[in-house]
């Protein structure tokens, strides 16, 4: 750690991937007076470039804090086989956001940290949650996320929304403060891995009905899954509600918005016009 200017220790953290789920955290530590720096694939915004070797390794020297949020191309984890051994020789605390997607298709059933991972369709992505295992990290295994610019209420105002109708088909979902706070919690954790998941896993219809109500709006109609692109089709392929006891048991983390009617409410406050009152009476003439 670095000193500040009054002679405090100043923690750093370096993250590998700085998009929208890392980009919430990192503004939130920055507010708390942390030094905070990050890639991108082309080093916009005054990030590096992923591939400039001799600044990142630096920074990787430098952090007390080190978050990956790079999903795996094609078989590997890019920051595993650009920076892996550098990682290994860190004495920086390693953090990885994965995916509950490690988990494949449980038919609907309960999954936590104990159950097998790289079943399903994201072998890449499980080899990658093990191997930062393998390096001592903090793995968050991450459900649907949503938040502001990035939810149902947005895709249903934009048209992009969609119903499929599939009976008994269930999915886990999280809202990004309660993945900045479950990765803050995990600062002062165990390595191992952390499923970041809201208490009420339900089906995406649902929560794009009433995405819809929120915004004033039909919900949008049924469409059929074969429509859909193959992307989508695989998402509606699996069928899986995560528990989120470890992380509330071991981290002593609780998520602020444990259903999505309270998560999508307080977005659709923040987005939503404020209630207009009606401009008091004139007073009288015998008033004071």
């Amino acid at each position: 750690m670095d000193c500040d200017a009054n002679g405090g220790w100043v923690s750093r953290l370096f993250v590998f991937g700085l998009g929208y789920a890392a980009g919430h955290l990192a503004a939130l530590l920055e507010g708390r007076g942390w030094s905070v720096a990050g890639t991108t694939r082309d080093g916009r915004g005054g990030t590096l470039r992923f591939d400039d070797r001799d600044s990142v390794e630096a920074q990787i020297a430098a952090a007390t804090h080190i978050l990956s949020s790079v999903p795996p191309e094609g078989e590997h984890d890019p920051v595993l086989v650009t920076y892996g051994e550098r990682l290994a020789r860190s004495d920086a605390w390693l953090g990885y956001l994965s995916s509950t997607g490690v988990y494949g298709d449980t038919g609907g059933a309960w999954v936590d940290e104990t159950a097998p991972i790289g079943s399903g369709r994201r072998a890449a992505r499980a080899a990658a949650d093990a191997d930062w295992q393998g390096l001592g990290a903090r793995v968050f295994r991450l459900p649907g996320i949503y938040g502001p610019g990035r939810s149902p209420i947005d895709r249903v105002r934009a048209g992009r929304a969609h119903r499929v109708g599939l009976p008994g088909q269930v999915f886990s979902r999280v809202h990004i403060a309660d993945i900045v706070s479950g990765v803050i919690a995990g600062f002062d954790g165990p390595a191992g891995a952390y499923n970041l998941a809201d208490d009420h896993p339900c089906d995406q219809d649902a929560v794009v009905a009433y995405a819809a109500t929120l915004a004033g709006l039909e919900p949008p109609p049924l469409v059929p899954l074969e429509s859909l692109s193959a992307a989508a089709r695989g998402f509606y392929a699996e069928n899986r509600r995560v528990a989120n006891g470890k992380a509330r048991r071991v981290l002593n983390w609780r998520p602020r918005y444990p259903d999505y009617r309270l998560g999508l409410r307080a977005l659709s406050a923040m987005t939503s016009p404020a209630a207009v009152t009606a401009a008091p009476a004139p007073a009288s003439s015998d008033q004071r």
